[in-house]
């Protein structure tokens, strides 16, 4: 799956082509247009504000509501005191989700984009340059790093005694971790344990055969899922589940990596449990190719999108014990009906263009549903968006 997706010669995501929207294999909140990268910088900038999450951001207050539309529910400036504001967005693609911020950052918050630091988080020295081209004109607020572990000095001009242990500001992706590569689990009922799928070639196909090795290492078992022991009892053979240890990785390592602020993802993605559903017999593993769906992940290699259901089970246990508080995990479309609850509210007559976007974002039948968002914090007690902490 790591070969396919990511080889720098020929991984999917090293495509000239573009493979999400009309002419792609697949559709993104992204790509719905621009409403939900505003909603999200809307968000962000009410976080920023609202929470004196460290002395950096003390002295900004929270006088109006600017609009997505391009309107204002006040008129109260904003102070343009404070220091250095840090946004880091991993799994950036062609940068169109940071376009899109910072575009309306720019045009209703310039106080705080004054002061913004926008942070890629990219190895891919191919995707670099197509993010470059797509930000040009945010040259001078737009910085890369490799991998999560180089934010600990992001921007941080002190002596090394001083230095903080992370940034200090929203860690976010959008529809990173369910492309990471995941192991491939299989149920065998007669010796009741657990064996890995792997891929062998018969002929000119690749095939799925059962690894010899013997039971799978530690880290793959799934006892730390915390799944009922008598669950087995009824699991049938060859019953199917992937695991990814490289999300969860990628979840602590951001943990770590926020000294004060928020973590925040938009996935596809399963609790623990739901992995275990009788209809998800054959595991979540599933592959996107000219806009349809379909369980021939092996076929067209490097040619088609591969994904697997998040666990966010995993996801918020690795946050919180790195010591993040978990402040909301819900459906899509009401996060971000919430999110735009004070939008709504001072500006109900959105643009007919406007509406659609919003009606693909949040409708069940559309993104609403499938997608799930997660948001940890550290240092803040306070939660904007009034959300219960789990809801399924």
């Amino acid at each position: 799956m790591e070969l396919a997706l990511y080889c720098p010669v020929y991984g999917y995501y090293e495509k000239e082509e573009d493979s999400i929207g009309t002419r792609g294999d697949y559709y993104t909140s992204v790509s719905v247009g621009n409403l939900f990268g505003e909603l999200l910088a809307f968000q962000f900038a009410r976080w920023l504000v609202e929470s004196p999450l460290s002395g950096q951001w003390q002295g900004l207050s929270q006088d109006r509501h600017p609009l997505p539309d391009g309107q204002s529910a006040g008129q109260g400036p904003t102070s343009a005191s404070g220091g250095l504001v840090q946004l880091a967005e991993a799994g950036a693609h062609r940068g169109q989700l940071a376009k899109d911020i910072l575009g309306w950052l720019r045009e209703q918050r310039p106080e705080l984009f004054a002061r913004l630091e926008y942070w890629i988080i990219e190895p891919s020295s191919r995707r670099r340059a197509w993010q470059k081209a797509t930000l040009s004109e945010f040259a001078d607020r737009v910085r890369w790093a490799g991998r999560l572990s180089e934010l600990a000095w992001a921007g941080v001009s002190s002596p090394a005694s001083a230095r903080p242990p992370g940034i200090c500001g929203i860690i976010f992706a959008n529809e990173l971790l369910d492309a990471l590569p995941v192991h491939r689990l299989g149920w065998d009922a007669k010796d009741r344990s657990w064996f890995e799928w792997g891929v062998s070639c018969h002929g000119e196909r690749f095939v799925w055969t059962r690894l010899q090795h013997g039971r799978p290492p530690t880290c793959l078992t799934l006892a730390g899922l915390g799944m009922p022991a008598d669950l087995l009892e009824v699991l049938p053979d060859n019953f199917t589940v992937e695991v990814c240890p490289a999300a969860r990785q990628w979840w602590l390592e951001a943990a770590q990596s926020l000294a004060c602020g928020k973590l925040l993802t938009f996935d596809y993605g399963l609790s623990a449990e739901e992995f275990f559903l009788p209809h998800r017999h054959e595991g979540t593993l599933r592959a996107y190719y000219r806009h349809q769906l379909h369980q021939a992940v092996l076929e067209l290699p490097g040619e088609q999108d591969i994904t697997a259901s998040v666990d966010f089970t995993a996801l918020r246990e690795a946050g919180e014990s790195a010591g993040l508080h978990t402040e909301a995990f819900d459906r899509q479309g009401p996060f971000l009906t919430r999110v735009a609850a004070p939008v709504l509210e001072s500006n109900p007559a959105w643009s007919t263009e406007r509406t659609r976007q919003f009606h693909t974002l949040t409708h069940p039948d559309l993104l609403g549903h499938a997608f799930r968002a997660l948001v940890q914090s550290r240092g803040t007690a306070l939660t904007t968006l009034e959300a219960p902490a789990v809801r399924s």
